[in-house]
């Protein structure tokens, strides 16, 4: 335990500055975001508490003092951590009961935060960079991944970490035709639009788009309006950070020398310019590796000590040069025009056990998609602080080292492989039809085989092929195409269908998904701190054009989701119960509902609300098994005729099973015009007979006779009195001549 001498040191080792705390806040979406620093973790260089309604979220800030060694990037390391406790659950198994691995959709905000981050270091930077989101509280309004932003780009601003500029962010949603600022989950859901923009003073640096078709110029002016929120943003972090946040540190860069770039390109210069006008990617690709590992292994010699800035200044000089022949001579590497689009080439019907498949070509790039189709129960289960637990449309994306030419450990999907699934699955997921119209679990796998820019978007036309091809009724076909830009001397060009080196030394990768009437999904990315709002607008309706070149190509090789499914793929039946019947057809401990599984083979999922899916890879099955059920919960008629089975024999009757679960009673004196005398000289249990249905009474019993479906014998059943009417215009003796006529009767 620490005296109160040692809590005072510390507290004089922290400063004022460090120990004291700060607030600040702005309305905005008609709510207050709050930023506080200096009570919560305060042994991280920078750390920021951002309160938006009751949704908490902590983020904090640590740069090394030291270079990371052995390192060609920027080592910065970004954590999104979703705590159970935010929205009062335990997490886990039943033996683990703990956050374990994140979520797909913690991933996914992972790399939201950091791609608009990334781009505001210095170029060169090797210290190493860290910053944890933790989500403290979640309430079931504000979506957790706007406050990790703002408070991301708080806690290096209060740290001292040299970012470039400040970053903002808003979400954008719809309601009744107008654009709204953070709007809360049940409004997305309603409004059909979730645009997250993020950027700085100069303009935006980040898009993330999931709309129902959505047309460009609405993504446009959802930026316009975000933007003039995100500089909002900007003000007040910075005006907190100068009250309450460290001066700028010094860090370490590793960029190569003007010298030895002069160098490499007085040697290598005119070589590489001319291997990049090569037509041939591989012929190209071979021509600039024999340059660089001639000239690397020429300057060692001179500069045997300095490796790494041999290859950052060859890196430095080929980017140079790729750019200069685009802006100078509007020629890209692989000789098209910057609009031009690459050769595609779209099939279907590959795999003939899968139960859809697609292959999408275009130019390097090449990906096959394959569906799979379940039944309901094999939806996938969520564990998370949103308010989804299932979701029935998968899409899941590989991207094996192969497809680079290269050689890796393969252990299970990245970031990087999450991510680009999700993005494919928000681009597809609103075309996907509803459980009622196809009651199916659906499964899209994208094999990236062959990469050279845009494997993401290749998986989206991949994926409709798939969709297609399996016999999934879309509501229409999604393609998707990546946009670059080469931004040199104030000129912003956009290139069309980037190829995999204008990604890497170009400054943007503007993903865009959609159908022929709007957009589904966006994901811009930048190198740089931010672009116009009109370089957006020119990106977007060059992207739509492309778009719709790609749509007419796969329409050639599929112009509509097939008719027949996979004869491999499982028949599911649909069938609305009345929920107060669920018990019925499990039946005690679930007896009713496995002898049918047990009869038919078929699976049998039913939701509270009472849908049943009853599905199998033989249809008949399929439908016996939902006759089964249907009988369970059928209701009995007054005068109906069933053959039933005699299942329990009594002194005044027997009870028959009418339908699967319900008995009726045939009282002795219905069982024969004549007279009977014992119940099993005409019936014993087991014995199938038709009966019709006299009564149901207000308890739910059931009456039943089986001498109403039998001719008349005429003859006399015992002294004659007054005559009643039954309820299906019968004529019986009354109660008491029954009695004295069975009493004078002797019993054989």
């Amino acid at each position: 335990m620490q005296s109160n001498r040692e809590i005072n040191e510390l507290s004089e080792e922290r400063g004022p500055a460090e120990s004291s705390v700060g607030t600040t806040e702005l309305e905005i979406g008609g709510r207050i975001l709050q930023i506080e620093t200096g009570r919560l973790a305060r042994r991280a260089d920078g750390a920021a508490l951002v309160r938006y309604g009751d949704t908490i979220v902590l983020a904090t800030a640590v740069m090394s003092k030291k270079a990371r060694e052995g390192v060609d990037y920027f080592p910065l390391l970004i954590d999104y951590e979703e705590k159970m406790y935010a929205v009062g659950k335990i997490p886990g198994s039943r033996w683990i009961r703990r956050e374990g691995r994140p979520s797909e959709r913690a991933t996914v905000t992972a790399r939201i935060i950091d791609r608009p981050l990334r781009p505001l270091f210095p170029d060169g930077m090797r210290n190493e960079v860290q910053v944890v989101v933790t989500v403290l509280s979640a309430d079931a309004e504000n979506t957790p991944d706007i406050p990790g932003l703002i408070a991301a780009s708080a806690a290096l601003r209060l740290a001292g970490v040299p970012v470039t500029d400040t970053l903002g962010a808003v979400r954008i949603g719809r309601s009744d035709g107008q654009f709204i600022l953070n709007p809360t989950y049940a409004q997305v859901d309603e409004g059909g639009v979730d645009i997250i923009v993020a950027g700085t003073r100069s303009g935006v640096n980040m898009i993330e788009v999931s709309a129902n078709e959505i047309s460009e110029e609405e993504v446009v002016e959802a930026c316009k309006v975000a933007h003039e929120h995100i500089t909002q943003l900007v003000s007040l972090i910075d005006n907190f950070a100068s009250a309450y946040g460290k001066p700028t540190r010094e860090y370490i860069t590793v960029l190569p020398s003007q010298d030895m770039k002069r160098l490499v390109e007085e040697k290598s210069g005119a070589a590489i310019d001319e291997a990049l006008h090569i037509d041939g990617r591989e012929q190209r690709e071979d021509a600039l590796e024999v340059i660089w590992n001639e000239l690397r292994e020429g300057l060692l010699v001179e500069f045997s000590e300095q490796p790494q800035e041999i290859d950052l200044a060859i890196d430095v000089l080929v980017k140079k040069t790729l750019r200069r022949m685009i802006v100078k001579e509007g020629r890209r590497s692989d000789g098209r025009p910057l609009t031009q689009l690459r050769r595609l080439d779209c099939q279907v019907g590959l795999l003939p056990r899968a139960h859809g498949s697609g292959l999408f070509a275009r130019g390097g790039t090449q990906v096959l998609t394959v569906a799979t189709l379940g039944t309901v129960g094999e939806k996938k289960l969520l564990e998370g602080i949103g308010e989804e637990e299932s979701k029935r449309f998968m899409h899941q994306y590989n991207f094996p080292p192969f497809s680079t030419g290269e050689i890796a450990f393969m252990r299970g999907p990245r970031r990087r492989e999450i991510g680009h699934g999700a993005l494919a699955e928000r681009a597809l997921a609103p075309m996907i039809p509803g459980e009622e119209e196809f009651p199916y679990t659906i499964r899209l796998v994208s094999e990236a085989l062959e990469s050279n820019g845009s494997t993401s978007m290749a998986s989206v036309c991949g994926g409709t092929l798939a969709l297609m091809d399996a016999g999934v009724p879309i509501t229409a076909p999604v393609a998707g195409i990546a946009m670059g830009l080469v931004r040199e001397d104030g000129q912003h060009l956009v290139l069309t269908d980037i190829a995999g080196v204008e990604d890497a030394y170009g400054d943007m990768d503007f993903k865009v998904a959609g159908t022929e009437k709007g957009i589904t999904a966006v994901q811009l990315d930048l190198k740089i701190e931010g672009i116009p709002i009109e370089v957006i607008a020119e990106t977007l309706q060059r992207a739509r054009e492309t778009r719709l070149l790609i749509l007419d190509a796969i329409k050639q090789a599929i112009d509509k989701p097939r008719e027949n499914l996979s004869p491999y793929a499982p028949r599911i039946l649909f069938f609305q119960l009345d929920p107060s019947k669920i018990g019925s057809v499990i039946g005690p401990g679930g007896k009713m509902i496995k002898s049918i599984t047990a009869e038919t083979g078929a699976t049998i999922d039913i939701d509270d609300d009472g849908k049943v899916f009853v599905g199998s890879v033989d249809e008949e099955m399929a439908r016996l098994a939902l006759k089964r059920i249907q009988d369970i919960v059928a209701e009995v008629e007054v005068g109906a005729v069933y053959t039933g089975k005699v299942m329990r024999v009594i002194e005044i009757g027997a009870f028959v099973e009418v339908i699967p679960g319900r008995e009726g009673m045939i009282h002795i004196r219905d069982i024969s015009w004549d007279h009977v005398n014992r119940v099993e000289d005409v019936l014993n249990v087991g014995d199938e007979v038709m009966v019709k249905v006299t009564e149901v009474d207000e308890r739910g019993r059931i009456n039943l006779s089986r001498k109403a479906l039998l001719p008349h014998s005429g003859r006399s059943e015992g002294p004659r009195g007054p005559r009643e009417s039954n309820r299906e215009g019968e004529r019986r003796p009354p109660r008491e001549d029954f009695y004295l006529r069975d009493k004078r009767r002797p019993r054989s």
